[in-house]
């Protein structure tokens, strides 16, 4: 699968509170100029913070903006799913990377995954089954391990 964020890895992997703020507003509005975003919920902030703030994630690359008159129109790229994606994938990937034996986090997954709730097992169990079917039919000489 592609990674969407791939580009912008460095920038994306810790956002701060008023860049999470502001991502929650715009995908709770779709879209937003600096203005509404301050009048439907940011009144707390000055005008300047939200729209540098907004600025910091277009330049990351998580928004886009089109000019509306004076201002620009706020639209985030991806939706709140994918970037939640994005970043478990991120947090996976360094927790493989980091280990010598990628058997070790994996252990720890499945402990923490039994702790919280026995249905997360099965629906992990169903998850690797998809993907060794997947495999299996991209790859027809690809076997199986048990």
């Amino acid at each position: 699968m592609k990674r969407i964020f791939h580009p912008f890895r460095s920038s994306t992997q810790q956002l701060g509170p008023l860049e999470q703020r502001m991502l929650d507003g715009l995908w709770a509005k779709g879209s937003a100029t600096v203005r509404e975003l301050v009048e439907g919920g940011c009144q707390d902030l000055a005008y300047t913070t939200v729209m540098t703030t907004l600025d910091r994630l277009f330049k990351k690359g998580l928004l886009t903006r089109l000019e509306e008159g004076r201002a620009f129109r706020y639209a985030p790229r991806f939706s709140r799913q994918e970037m939640h994606r994005e970043v478990a994938g991120q947090a996976f990937r360094q927790l493989l990377d980091a280990s010598p034996a990628s058997s070790l986090p994996l252990s720890f997954l499945v402990e923490i995954l039994g702790e919280r709730d026995e249905q997360l097992l099965d629906d992990l169990r169903k998850l690797v089954d998809r993907k060794r079917r997947e495999l299996s039919q991209s790859n027809p000489g690809h076997k199986e391990k048990e």
